[in-house]
């Protein structure tokens, strides 16, 4: 994507379709007259009058236990400098964000105009009573030290300078790993810290704490080496000047065992990494651009351990693995501060994750046979399911430990369970769909290309390289709508109509021809078919010109099924496509199946139809537990419609006895656990969380998926087609591009596990 580009959109994103990126939602009930009375005037003096009588009910009765102040006055914007505190909004919004989609912790951002160290520290203590923790964030150093360290001394709440703090824990835990897999001593290795900025001494301090040695430190700075003859050393460049008798970065770098990169791009040469020891440790963390540039580095050295900043290498050292769950189970004991005891249980939790056994959802993401521990694999994937039920327990515990917690967990299992119920949001399906798609892209054909919106979701696709577009359509149009959206990628157009496709078109014909000849197919008629996209689309992929196609946005789904089914066809063993929409809620994704094919599906069909859906799910790495609905439970009503769901639960418990699946059942029995335990406990879903619905007939399933899209804004992938021969996805009418984008992602996907097979 050009700068230009990513500027404009970049813009509207922040503008449209209202400005930001955090909002505030009620979390009562406010529709009538009582609902506000009771949040307001005069019920709210209820709970006012016992916070006055003991200040502790603030967290039984307000936000304030989930709400995390994101604090900056500007001054070291990432890769912006000092900007003011108007301009940093965006970055602290964004973190807000962060916050809510990786531990379901709200945020207000406060962006305060001082730069006074005590005008900054008297502003954050006066609002501090609105907040159950604060996050320090683009602060410059020094006073960045000095900031953090008085408002931990005055406040009794949590706080954390995510600048210092977040990279030196999750580089100390990477160091921790790569330091044991290069078969070394912490206490033995040699390191050199290439800056000296809040995060570099930060670094190092937990470094120490780790067990490196203080004598085994040498710092550089943009002047060079730190040494104890300097005049111009900060407080905090002293605590790691060296009296060695060396002066450069290069002279530096010999001998060493570790190099610690926050400093600027490029700056190791291959040279000075062929200078280091045996099995070298790197973590250049410059970004976007390293120290070292990652193929370079593994190119000079075959030995190296390596991390770096960036997500399209192996060991990302990203704070998101950090901040959020370190917050979170602060939060969660109502912890007094953030300590050293609970930095180091994230140290430690974070690098022990690595050496476990990495679940199939993150191995299918980042699309790896099996991650396990080593030099490619020492800390965890931040899409990594486990983090938010692995970190905050430790975080908790060190909290209660070292005796800053205020409420102690007392059922471990419980808090686990209520973390692993956070998880439920869509907008990390999305990211793992589409992070799973770039891991091998795949050819998609977009057979309406010459509707504006079809190409828009084809230049998303492409700029984000989800996938590599085939645009389908008329020639002149795609051109001239690539201009109006400044898509200047040359991608393939093909415009089936034309002459120049004309021996391509007789080829496509002549094969269809010879499949169907005897079904009343003429030559002529096979010709005259393949000058439409959608059947010319469909022989692409059969005939390997293209991976997968997306088309439907402009016509009517039935009739562009005909083509797929006649030309593409069902897989070996498959006798009935299927169609699937995964919603996205906020209990988790959801499978939704039969949405648009199968009209009245018999016993035998919906058995396929929850074979299918099962097998899809597991596809996105999650296990299905399939529900197949009713109006009625377990046999209370006897009509045609239960009967025949009730012969496909049987069918499906005796021939494939391992499929988590029952019925039939009403919605609310399906959706609530709780309710299901309680009446029928001999269900196969008690203390299952339901992922699947299976409807008897398309029209309820239909209703269900679109009333859940508009009255809830729960947001739809799909249909995905499943049965299919080859990677064919069928459009709901009017998809918006987002929706084309994500079923671009699942088409890539598709095609990915079919080329397996």
């Amino acid at each position: 994507m050009s700068k230009a580009r990513l500027r404009r959109e970049a813009l509207l994103y922040h503008a449209k379709p209202k400005p930001g990126k955090i909002e505030v939602i009620p979390t009562k009930k406010y529709a009538t007259q009582r609902d506000l009375a009771l949040a307001y005037s005069p019920g709210v003096a209820a709970p006012c009058l016992e916070i006055e009588k003991d200040v502790n009910n603030v967290y039984k009765y307000t936000s304030k236990g989930n709400l995390v102040a994101v604090i900056s006055n500007g001054t070291a914007v990432l890769g912006l400098g000092n900007i003011g505190p108007e301009a940093s909004k965006p970055v602290m919004e964004g973190k807000g964000l962060l916050f809510k989609i990786f531990a379901d912790i709200d945020v207000f951002d406060i962006e305060v105009d001082a730069t006074d160290v005590d005008k900054f520290v008297e502003t954050v203590k006066a609002i501090a009573p609105t907040f159950g923790g604060i996050n320090l964030e683009d602060i410059k150093a020094p006073e960045a030290f000095e900031i953090e360290r008085r408002l931990k001394e005055e406040l009794d709440i949590p706080v954390m300078h995510d600048d210092q703090h977040g990279t030196a824990i999750i580089s100390a835990a990477a160091l921790k790993n790569a330091v044991e897999i290069a078969g070394k001593k912490m206490s033995e290795v040699k390191v050199i810290v290439n800056g000296a900025g809040a995060a570099a001494i930060s670094c190092t301090r937990m470094y120490l704490k780790l067990g490196v040695k203080r004598e085994n430190v040498v710092m550089c700075d943009s002047k060079g080496v730190i040494r104890k003859d300097r005049a111009d050393l900060t407080a905090e460049k002293e605590e790691f000047a060296t009296s060695t008798d060396i002066h450069s970065l290069e002279e530096a770098v010999e001998g060493r065992d570790v190099f610690i990169g926050l400093s600027v791009a490029d700056i190791l040469t291959p040279k000075m990494l062929l200078s280091m020891t045996k099995n070298p440790i790197v973590f250049a963390m410059a970004n976007p651009n390293a120290e070292i540039k990652y193929d370079l580095a593994i190119k000079t050295r075959k030995d190296i351990i390596m991390a770096t900043g960036r997500s399209d290498h192996p060991n990302q050292v990203n704070n998101v693995l950090g901040f959020p769950f370190i917050f979170r189970g602060a939060l969660d004991v109502r912890a007094t501060a953030i300590n050293e005891e609970m930095k180091l249980a994230a140290v430690h939790a974070i690098a022990d994750l690595a050496k476990h056994p990495v679940p199939e959802q993150v191995n299918i993401v980042y699309d790896e046979v099996n991650l396990s521990f080593g030099k490619e694999y020492i800390i965890p994937k931040p899409f990594d399911p486990r983090l938010i039920y692995e970190i905050p327990p430790a975080i908790a515990k060190a909290a209660m430990e070292s005796g800053v917690a205020l409420e102690p967990i007392e059922d471990w299992d419980k808090y686990r369970d209520q973390l692993m119920e956070r998880l439920g949001t869509g907008s990390k399906t999305i990211r793992l769909l589409h992070n799973r798609a770039k891991s091998n892209p795949k050819r998609i054909v977009f057979a309406e290309a010459d509707h504006l919106d079809v190409l828009k979701a084809a230049h998303i696709v492409h700029d984000e390289r989800i996938g590599i577009p085939i645009l389908l359509g008329n020639k002149e149009i795609i051109l001239e709508l690539k201009k109006e959206i400044d898509f200047k990628a040359e991608v393939e157009i093909i415009d089936p109509k034309l002459p120049e496709n004309k021996e391509k078109r007789c080829e496509y014909a002549k094969i269809f021809w010879k499949e169907r000849y005897r079904n009343g197919i003429k030559l002529l008629d096979a010709q005259k078919l393949m000058r439409e996209r959608n059947y010319f689309a469909a022989m692409m992929v059969n005939g390997g010109d293209a991976d997968a196609l997306i088309t439907g946005y402009s016509r009517n789904y039935s009739a562009v099924v005909k083509p797929m089914l006649e030309l593409i066809g069902t897989a070996k063993g498959v006798t009935r496509v299927v169609a699937t929409n995964l919603m996205l809620t906020k209990r988790g994704p959801m499978f939704l199946a039969d949405t648009t094919i199968n009209v009245d599906p018999t016993s035998k069909q919906l058995a396929k139809i929850c074979q299918l859906t099962g097998s899809v799910a597991k596809m996105f790495g999650m296990k299905p537990n399939i529900a197949m609905l009713s109006y009625s439970n377990f046999g209370a009503s006897q009509t045609e419609s239960t009967k025949k769901i009730r012969e496909a639960i049987k069918y499906i418990h005796r021939y494939y006895p391992n499929v988590v699946v029952d019925g039939e059942l009403q919605a609310d029995f399906a959706l609530n656990s709780e309710m299901l335990k309680k009446e029928f406990p001999f269900s196969k879903l008690v203390d299952k969380k339901v992922n699947v619905l299976i409807f008897p007939n398309l029209e309820s399933a239909n209703i269900s998926y679109k009333m859940m899209k508009e009255l809830y804004k729960a947001e739809s992938i799909g249909p995905i087609m499943l049965g299919m021969k080859k990677p064919a996805h069928i459009l709901q009418l009017g998809a918006s591009v987002d929706e084309m984008v994500n079923m671009a992602a699942v088409a890539v996907i598709d095609a990915q596990n079919k080329s397996k097979k």
